[in-house]
C-alpha cells in the first residue's frame, strides 16, 4: 500500500539461518523492521491483559463462582505470547495471537449462566478441536477459496474500519450517548472534554504526519511520544482512572490503564487457572440442545471472524495473492484453531488472531520473526504487568486509527459499478464496525451475495460451497428464535 513504510529492496540471496527460515529478504524487509513490527504490534495488543480479565472476572457462573483478575491476567499474557510464537515459527507471518474480543465476552455473559466457569473452558476447547478438524480436513480452505475476489477486498476493508472505530471508542473520541437516536457521538456532550481524548488527537496527528512523509519507525515514534507525554500529564494532573476503587465515576480519567508506575513493576505471574477445565457437564443445569448451539456459536464467530482477519493482514501485508491466499495458508488456518484450545485450557478464552497485528504491519512486519518479538515480550509481561500497563488505550487507539486508514485504500481494487456487487460489499464493510463483529460483517456480505447474484440471474457463478455457507450464517442470524423454539437461553 501506499501509505505503508516501504519495504527494503528484496535481495537474491538470504544472509543467514533466521534470513532464511523466516524469508526476511525474500519479503524485502530487514531484521530491525521486523523488531520494531513485533514491538508496535504487542504495544496495540498490550491492553488484552488489562481488558481480558476485565471482561472474563465481570460474571459469576452458574455456581456463583467468579475468576481472579490476577490469574486471568497472567494466563491471559501465557497464552498469548505462546501463541503468537507459534504461528510465527509455523507460518512464518506477522499475525498477533491473543484473546479473542467477542467471544470472550459471550463466554462471560451468554455461557456461564447455564454451566461453571470449567465447563465453560471445556466448551472453547471443543470449538477449537472442530475448528482444527475443518482446517486439517481441507474444509475451512475450500470454504476461504469459495470466498469472491471482491468479498474478501471488502472484509479487509471492513477490518480497516472496525480496526479504526475501535481506536475511536477506546479512546473516547466516540462514545454511546445513552439516547435512542443517536447512540453515538463526539466525545462528551459533543465535544472533546478530557485530556487523555486530547492526547489521542495529538498522537493521531502526529504519527499521521510521521506516515506520510514515510519516516522510518513512525508507527512506534508516535505510540511512544503520546505514552511519554501521557506520563508526564498523569504525574502533574494526576488524571487517575475513569472508574475509581470505590465505583465512583472520573469522566474525565484514563479508560483502563493509567501511565503511571506505582510499586514494584514485577510480580509473580498466578498460573493457577491453567488446566482448570471440566468435560463432566451437568445434563441436570444444561441441555444437549444448548451446549451444541454454545459450540456452533463459538465455531462460527471463531471460524468466519479469524478468516476474515487473516485475509485482512495478508492483503495489508502484501503477501496475498490475486485470490486472496497467502503463505502457508492451511497451517495457519489448523494453528489458529490450536490457539482456541489452548485459550480454553488455560482459561483465558479462546486465543485468535488479533487485528491490531496490522499496526506492526503498518510498520514494515512481512514475517514470523515480528511474532516471536511480540510473543516474546507478552511472555515478560507476565513477570511485568505493572509496565505493560503504562501504554494508556488512548494513545495505542491512535495507531488503530491509522491503520484502518491505510487498509480501507483496499476499496480501490474493486469494481464497485455493479450493484449485485456493490451492495454485499456495502453491507460488509458497515456491519462490520457497526455491529463489533468481524463474523457478522462476512456474514451479511456472504447471505448478501448469494441471493442478489441469484436472483439477477448469476445464480451459476455462485459457488455451491458458498450457498451452503450462507445457509449456515442465515441459521447464525436466527439462532436467537431457534434457541427460544428448543427453550434454550443463549
Amino acid at each position: 500500500m501506499t501509505t505503508a513504510p516501504s519495504p527494503a529492496p528484496a535481495t537474491a540471496e538470504p544472509k543467514n539461518a533466521l534470513d532464511r527460515f523466516f524469508e526476511i529478504s525474500k519479503r524485502g524487509s530487514t531484521v530491525g523492521t521486523e523488531v520494531r513490527g513485533g514491538l508496535v504490534t504487542f504495544v496495540t495488543m498490550a491492553y488484552i491483559v488489562i481488558l481480558n480479565p476485565i471482561i472474563l472476572t465481570g460474571a459469576a457462573d452458574v455456581d456463583g463462582t467468579t475468576l481472579n483478575f490476577s490469574a486471568v491476567g497472567a494466563a491471559t499474557a501465557l497464552t498469548a505470547g505462546v501463541m503468537t510464537i507459534l504461528f510465527g515459527l509455523v507460518t512464518r507471518l506477522p499475525f498477533g495471537f491473543a484473546a479473542g474480543l467477542g467471544i470472550n465476552a459471550f463466554v462471560a455473559f451468554s455461557v456461564v449462566g447455564q454451566v461453571t466457569w470449567a465447563e465453560a473452558m471445556a466448551l472453547v476447547m471443543i470449538n477449537g478441536i472442530v475448528i482444527v478438524l475443518l482446517a486439517a480436513t481441507g474444509l475451512r480452505k475450500l470454504i476461504f477459496d469459495a470466498v469472491p475476489f471482491q468479498l474478501k477486498i471488502a472484509i479487509t476493508v471492513g477490518i480497516g474500519f472496525f480496526i479504526a472505530f475501535i481506536g475511536f471508542v477506546n479512546s473516547g473520541f466516540v462514545t454511546a450517548t445513552g439516547a435512542a437516536s443517536p447512540p453515538v457521538g463526539l466525545g462528551i456532550a459533543g465535544s472533546i472534554a478530557t485530556v487523555p481524548t486530547l492526547l489521542f488527537v495529538a498522537t493521531l496527528i502526529l504519527t499521521g504526519i510521521l506516515v506520510a512523509r514515510k519516516v522510518k519507525g513512525g508507527l512506534l515514534i508516535g505510540l511512544v511520544s503520546g505514552t511519554v507525554l501521557a506520563v508526564i500529564v498523569e504525574a502533574i494532573w494526576h488524571l487517575g482512572p475513569q472508574i475509581g476503587s470505590d465505583g465512583e465515576l472520573n469522566p474525565g480519567g484514563w479508560s483502563l490503564t493509567v501511565p503511571a508506575l506505582t510499586g514494584s513493576p514485577v510480580s509473580f505471574p498466578d498460573l493457577s487457572l491453567v488446566g482448570a477445565v471440566d468435560f463432566g457437564f451437568d445434563f441436570n443445569k444444561v441441555s444437549l440442545v444448548a451446549l451444541v448451539m454454545i459450540v456452533f456459536t463459538l465455531v462460527f464467530s471463531n471460524f468466519f471472524d479469524a478468516m476474515g482477519t487473516m485475509t485482512g493482514l495478508a492483503k495489508e501485508a502484501g503477501l496475498a495473492d490475486e485470490k486472496g491466499d497467502f503463505p502457508r495458508i492451511k497451517s495457519a488456518l489448523i494453528v489458529e484453531g490450536v490457539g482456541a484450545i489452548a485459550g480454553g485450557a488455560t482459561s483465558s478464552s479462546s486465543s485468535t488472531v488479533f487485528i491490531e497485528s496490522g499496526a506492526g504491519i503498518g510498520e514494515g512486519a512481512r514475517t514470523g520473526l515480528a511474532n516471536v518479538v511480540t510473543g516474546a515480550i507478552f511472555l515478560l509481561a507476565m513477570f511485568l504487568t505493572p509496565l505493560t500497563s503504562i501504554v494508556p488505550t488512548e494513545i495505542a487507539a491512535a495507531a488503530l486509527v491509522i491503520v484502518g486508514a491505510m487498509m480501507m485504500a483496499q476499496i480501490k481494487y474493486i469494481d464497485l459499478g455493479d450493484f449485485s456487487v456493490l451492495l454485499p460489499v456495502f453491507l460488509t464493510v458497515t456491519v462490520m464496525p457497526l455491529t463489533y463483529s468481524i463474523a457478522n460483517g462476512i456474514g451479511a456480505g456472504f447471505v448478501s451475495w448469494v441471493l442478489v447474484q441469484a436472483l439477477s440471474g448469476k445464480a451459476r457463478k455462485v459457488s455451491p460451497l458458498l450457498w451452503v455457507v450462507a445457509a449456515g450464517f442465515v441459521l447464525f442470524f436466527a439462532r436467537g428464535p431457534i434457541e427460544a423454539l428448543f427453550g434454550v437461553a443463549v
